[in-house]
């Protein structure tokens, strides 16, 4: 399952960061008054009409020369994320302030996107009365087409943005219900923890360019190994492409192709440094990865560096960061010296199976059933949650469907006593199951996905 990207691109304080929040339905990225609050991308995947996205919110953009000499390094360092969100994303809503009309950074903007090729929505934003929409066509001089008006804090419009972008994004391909014969496995991570060392290792040769400096691998690599019997496919993510522009680009690139190469693969090998405190952006590729409901191995490099007195304490702070990953495995590993390498392979195809593994609709409903008997879910007021009917989904054996009396009794505390319960029957090791609430009698409205993160 590919999931298309959606960049929200546009000039400093035109409400882009209220956009993302309005659509994702919950306060995901900051919002302030003052221009440039957002400066790290903010990242939420989101279901649009049955069409899964992942949209992406951008800094503002500043033209050059109102750049304050105090914030130039900043404002490089923004400008050049919005060009990296921008040539990673499928689709670009374009945001425009109504209220200020167009403006010098509008028109840069303008002619940027217009040099890509890449569909974008022109959309203005602020838009809150019929009456100001008269006042849009000034707009038109972008070469952009028929703005789109909304307005983001009140909810006005977005029906319509949404089905404009649904119109322009990529056709998935139907996926066939028979699974390739072989596993395809990313190897994700930050720059320079050691993913191209790892991929030599693996492969028993230089297939990779290794160097010290992150951002080093320029484009994704696709390697095969004939493991015994089986096929495996090795996906490399990639670092950066314009090594002059490593020192402000290296972690959010890093960051969008660990996306594309998840998307890709069935199992992720999420590298991690052991000389390194574990860092948002690690948390962040994991949360994703539970996300698309990829299979996951948690494998921690250049172990061989950590002193064996130390060994125990980093464990139990490993565990603790990634305290909502005890479904994966995690192996400890030297990329370099091969130590723990040959591990891998073995532990990522049992998780490849285990993505796969069906169970019969009734075992699942009857284990449901027995775990609500012995440990009954609290009451609300007089009314309690009642679990009318469970089965695996057909299409994707990580979710399970649940169909309740009434969606406002499902606790996440219950949420999780009834996965436990699942993977105290099943196993599932290294596969993030999700737990799909439906109202019973609403053929399936009002759904509720329920993922921990």
């Amino acid at each position: 399952m590919t999931r298309p990207i959606v960049a929200i691109v546009g000039r400093s304080n035109v409400g882009k960061s209220t956009l993302l929040n309005r659509l994702t339905g919950m306060r995901r990225a900051v919002v302030a008054t003052l221009p440039g609050t957002t400066r790290d991308r903010i990242f939420a995947s989101i279901t649009w009409q049955g069409q899964d996205m992942c949209l992406i919110d951008t800094g503002g953009w500043l033209p050059d020369h109102s750049l304050n000499s105090a914030v130039p390094l900043l404002q490089q360092k923004v400008t050049y994320q919005i060009e990296i969100a921008i040539d990673q994303a499928d689709a670009i809503i374009f945001l425009v302030d109504s209220r200020d009309g167009i403006i010098t950074a509008d028109e840069e903007i303008a002619e940027m996107l217009r040099q890509t090729g890449k569909p974008v929505i022109l959309t203005a934003n602020k838009v809150d009365s019929p009456k100001q929409k008269g006042q849009l066509a000034d707009f038109y001089r972008l070469g952009m087409g028929q703005p789109v008006p909304i307005s983001a804090h009140h909810n006005l419009g977005i029906g319509k943005l949404m089905e404009s972008v649904l119109a322009v994004l990529p056709t998935a391909p139907q996926e066939s219900s028979v699974k390739s014969p072989e596993a395809k496995l990313a190897i994700v991570g930050r720059p320079n923890v050691g993913k191209s060392t790892l991929l030599n290792t693996l492969l028993h040769e230089e297939r990779a360019i290794v160097d010290e400096s992150p951002g080093t691998t320029r484009d994704s690599l696709d390697a095969e190994i004939q493991w015994g019997d089986e096929r495996v496919i090795l996906i490399d993510t990639a670092g950066i492409r314009r090594r002059a522009r490593v020192a402000v680009g290296v972690e959010y690139y890093s960051l969008l192709r660990a996306l594309n190469a998840i998307n890709r693969c069935d199992v992720a090998l999420l590298l991690v440094d052991a000389t390194e405190a574990v860092t948002a952006q690690d948390i962040h590729i994991a949360s994703y990865i539970m996300e698309m409901k990829k299979g996951m191995l948690l494998v921690v490099n250049k172990w061989d560096i950590i002193p064996a007195a130390q060994r125990k304490e980093f464990q139990r702070f490993l565990l603790a960061r990634f305290n909502f990953l005890s479904f994966a495995p995690f192996l400890y590993i030297s990329a370099k010296r091969g130590d723990g390498v040959n591990r891998i392979l073995p532990e990522a195809w049992d998780i490849w199976q285990e993505t796969q593994k069906r169970v019969a609709n009734s075992t699942v409903d009857k284990i449901i059933k027995e775990a609500v008997s012995c440990h009954p879910p609290a009451r609300r007021g007089m009314r309690q949650l009642r679990i009318i009917k469970a089965r695996q989904d057909e299409s994707s054996p990580a979710t399970f469907i649940l169909k309740v009396n009434d969606l406002r009794l499902v606790y996440a505390t219950y949420q999780r006593y009834l996965e436990n319960q699942l993977r105290q029957h099943f196993g599932f090791p290294g596969v993030p199951l999700h737990l799909t609430f439906i109202k019973a009698g609403s053929k399936n409205k009002g759904n509720r996905e329920v993922t921990k993160v």
